[in-house]
C-alpha cells in the first residue's frame, strides 16, 4: 500500500477532499491510504499555538520547529520512515516526471503544509528531503499544493485507476499535450465531432490523436515541442503533414 501523510494545520478538510471520487475508492480497496495530521495536536502550549515572531523582526509569524518535528516524529514512529516534501515557493517546480520519480522511488510520503511567513529553517534542515513547489506563485498555505502532489502521485499507484492507459495518454506523460476530446451528442451548437473519431478504424484515429497531439504541443507548449524526439517514420510523416497544412493555411 502507498501512504501518504499530510502535515497540516486544516487536518479534516485536506482529510475530505483526499476521501472523495477515485482516490477515496482506492482507499477503501487499501491501494493507498492518504491520512491529514493536525499538527496543532502536537504542541505543548496550552492554547495550541504553533507559531511565533520572527527573529530579526518583520510582519507576521513562522511556525515553529518543535510542533512540526513532534507531528513528524508521530507519523514516522506510527508508519516507519518517509520521503519528507516541504511544499515551498523556493521548491523545485513539480512536474509529471516528478509524480513518476515519487511513485517509482518511494513507497511513503510525508507531506508539510506551512503557513504565515513559513516553518522555522532549523526543521527544514533536521528533516526535510526536498522543497516543491506548483509554480512561481505564493499561495496563504501549504494544503492546496499538498493536495496536488498528493493526487499526482497517488493517481499513477497500481489499481487506483483501472488501466495503465488512463494516466499514459494524458499531457505530459510523453512530452506531449493530450489531443483534443469528445462525447456525446454528435452536434453541439453548429459543431460536430471529428468524421475520424466515429469511422470504427482505430488504427487510423490513433494516428489522428497523435497528430493533434503534436500539433496542440506547437502551438501551445513549443517549449516541450523542442524536446521532443521526433525521429520515428510516422513522426516525421506527421509532422510533414502539420507543415503542409501550415503553409497552406497562409496561401
Amino acid at each position: 500500500m502507498y501512504q501518504i501523510d499530510i502535515m497540516t494545520l486544516f487536518d479534516e478538510t485536506v482529510g475530505d477532499m483526499m476521501n472523495e471520487s477515485i482516490l477515496g475508492r482506492a482507499q477503501e480497496r487499501d491501494f493507498i491510504r492518504i491520512e491529514a495530521h493536525q499538527i496543532r495536536d502536537y504542541t505543548l502550549n496550552k492554547q495550541k499555538q504553533v507559531d511565533d515572531y520572527p527573529y530579526g523582526g518583520g510582519r507576521g509569524a513562522v511556525m515553529q520547529a518543535d510542533p512540526l518535528y513532534q507531528c513528524w516524529k508521530h507519523i514516522t514512529d506510527t508508519y516507519g520512515p518517509g520521503h519528507t516534501i516541504y511544499l515551498s515557493p523556493c521548491g523545485k517546480t513539480f512536474t509529471q516526471a516528478d509524480a513518476r520519480r515519487l511513485r517509482d522511488c518511494y513507497s511513503h510520503l510525508i507531506l508539510v503544509c506551512g503557513h504565515y511567513e513559513g516553518i522555522d529553517e532549523r526543521f527544514i534542515e533536521g528533516y526535510v528531503d526536498e522543497e516543491i513547489s506548483l509554480g512561481d506563485f505564493v499561495l496563504t498555505g501549504g494544503e492546496l499544493p499538498a493536495m496536488a502532489v498528493a493526487d499526482a502521485v497517488a493517481r499513477l499507484v497500481p489499481g487506483v485507476l483501472p488501466d495503465p492507459s488512463c494516466f499514459q495518454e494524458e499531457s505530459f506523460w510523453d512530452g506531449l499535450l493530450e489531443y483534443p476530446q469528445y462525447s456525446r451528442p454528435e452536434e453541439w451548437q453548429g459543431r460536430r465531432v471529428p468524421p475520424i473519431l466515429r469511422s470504427g478504424n482505430h488504427k487510423q484515429i490513433a494516428l489522428w490523436r497523435r497528430k493533434q497531439a503534436l500539433l496542440r504541443t506547437r502551438q501551445r507548449r513549443p517549449d516541450l515541442y523542442a524536446k521532443l524526439d521526433l525521429s520515428s517514420k510516422q513522426d516525421q510523416a506527421l509532422v510533414k503533414e502539420l507543415e503542409d497544412e501550415s503553409t497552406l493555411a497562409l496561401e
